[in-house]
């Protein structure tokens, strides 16, 4: 059994990985209800959770820039640096999605979504939630083992890893769906054309978070 040492550090980089993913969880919300909002069409504050977004994404980059700041070449981690910025990468990368979905979405003045495809897009929303939300639990999860280093714990982050894979999948299944949709439904070529390209984005978030997953169980399973 390997001997914990994360007590010698002053401290711990999940630490801030947390407070970042729990950035990620807030963004995500935020998202979720600018896309409502946009979709019912009757919601005026399109525009403010968009900022909001954008408020909370620019809060993130600080937490990112503290976690870099506050690990030297001389600081002893209990993972390789590159990996935790890989992980950090991937994580980060779920936000840009979210901000390219609305960016992307606020593109089009004309209402950007038809009335077919509002069920289609609430699931898809919903569904790439989900990955974010185990994300969150996983970053906590992972930093709870790098202080126990318990076979216990390290079955349980797995555990997470695998449900993580498999909402990311189900994730897949829906923009597929609305995809299939799309190309065969007779409607103007460029709203085709953006609600596929919405649709990729969004369901962007859920492959990120599934990234990050992959990479925070190379970091234990190493």
């Amino acid at each position: 059994m390997r001997i914990p040492f994360i007590s010698r550090f002053v401290t711990s980089p999940f630490d801030g990985l947390q407070e970042h993913a729990e950035k990620v969880k807030e963004c995500a919300w935020a998202f979720q209800q600018a896309i409502e909002c946009h979709i019912t069409a009757q919601c005026e504050k399109f525009e403010e959770f968009r900022l909001e977004v954008d408020q909370l994404e620019s809060d993130a980059e600080s937490i990112k820039i503290r976690i870099r700041d506050h690990l030297p070449k001389s600081t002893l981690i209990p993972v390789d640096k590159s990996q935790l910025f890989r992980y950090m990468r991937e994580q980060d990368k779920v936000l840009d999605a979210i901000e390219e979905a609305l960016d992307w979405l606020s593109f089009r003045t004309e209402p950007g979504i038809p009335d077919a495809l509002e069920k289609d897009f609430f699931l898809l929303v919903d569904a790439v939630l989900d990955p974010v939300e185990e994300m969150c639990r996983l970053v906590q999860e992972a930093g709870k083992y790098f202080r126990s280093y318990s076979e216990k714990q390290r079955r349980f982050v797995k555990d997470i890893v695998y449900t993580l894979a498999r909402q990311e999948h189900e994730a897949d299944k829906v923009e597929d769906g609305i995809k299939e949709k799309l190309l065969n439904m007779k409607i103007e070529t460029t709203t085709v054309f953006h609600m596929i390209r919405l649709a990729e984005t969004i369901g962007a978030i859920a492959d990120h978070a599934e990234n990050a997953a992959d990479m925070a169980w190379s970091m234990i399973a190493r």
